[in-house]
């Protein structure tokens, strides 16, 4: 599916992004939690197709189950004792929430950042950070996009020598470990000359001598000017709503929340519109499409 919001402005996608994902690490309410886990899965299956989605939440969940039981290890506060350890210490159903908790924004934000990584593109963060942190955005440009493309060198790496025999999944744990060895070997040499091969392309087309200018093809278009009114009405509202505590949720010492009411709606709301936002806007224009073609 082609990403509708992808061909915004790169200011909007930025400011879209820094909002879920600050948002997303600062707010602990469930519901909110809740909201912005469900929205990233649904942009990032739009972004990066259910697979990759799948396999993501494989290391996710891992990740916060362990979190939930590594949490009550070292942290013993709560008052809803449920057992002791036979050091002495607590084991507390709070612990075990705020855990919970945590690992549910660790995966959230992970999955943000799937469609950050395919969203804000190399060319895009220098447009933005260019002119005001020339080296910094050239170095995390490069950094973004030399992982995904060393991931694809490796799976051909791998792909090539399952075809001449040299299956890395297949036979003893010694045939394993010297295929293993191998491939690294190749993706460490093959990593380096791509880096020297960088640094001659980028000193053919002059980079760093005083003057050059930088091409960009990206206009802030009436579209790009509503949808910065759009989060900055979303960001403002909710970070009101944030100072006034509409989305307290408290674990120590013990589960403590602010009512539901219309104030407390108003603002969840306005959080599932900000994150829905980019799968809304997607969703239209798959619909148009389909309008369009089916009168044709």
């Amino acid at each position: 599916m082609k990403d509708r919001f992808f061909a915004y402005h790169p200011l909007v996608n930025f400011l879209y992004f820094t909002l879920v994902l600050s948002f997303s690490m600062v707010l602990n309410h469930p519901l909110a939690q809740g909201i912005s886990l469900v929205c990233a899965c649904l942009y990032a299956m739009q972004t990066e197709g259910r697979k990759a989605v799948l396999f993501t939440l494989r290391w996710c969940l891992p990740v916060m189950l362990l979190t939930a039981f590594m949490n009550p290890a070292f942290n013993h506060e709560g008052k809803t004792i449920l057992l002791y350890f036979p050091t002495g210490n607590l084991l507390t159903l709070e612990s075990i929430l705020y855990g919970l908790s945590s690992g549910a924004m660790i995966a959230t934000v992970m999955l943000w950042f799937l469609s950050f990584n395919r969203v804000i593109t190399s060319d895009k963060f220098i447009y933005l950070f260019g002119r005001i942190i020339p080296a910094m955005s050239l170095v995390l440009s490069m950094t973004l996009r030399f992982i995904p493309k060393f991931k694809a060198q490796m799976d051909l790496v791998i792909d090539a020598q399952k075809s001449i025999g040299r299956d890395i999944s297949e036979g003893s744990l010694w045939h394993r470990t010297k295929i293993a060895v191998t491939v690294l070997s190749i993706m460490v040499t093959w990593a380096l000359e791509n880096a020297i091969e960088t640094a001659d392309s980028m000193k053919s087309r002059g980079y760093g001598l005083p003057g050059r200018t930088a091409f960009s093809i990206y206009r802030f278009d009436d579209r790009d000017k509503m949808a910065m009114l759009y989060l900055g009405f979303c960001g403002v509202y909710l970070l009101c709503g944030t100072m006034i505590s509409a989305f307290g949720f408290r674990y120590f010492p013990t589960v403590r929340y602010i009512g539901i009411n219309t104030v407390t709606l108003s603002f969840q709301f306005v959080y599932l519109i900000l994150c829905i936002m980019p799968v809304v806007l997607n969703h239209l224009e798959e619909r148009k499409w389909k309008a369009i073609h089916s009168k044709m």
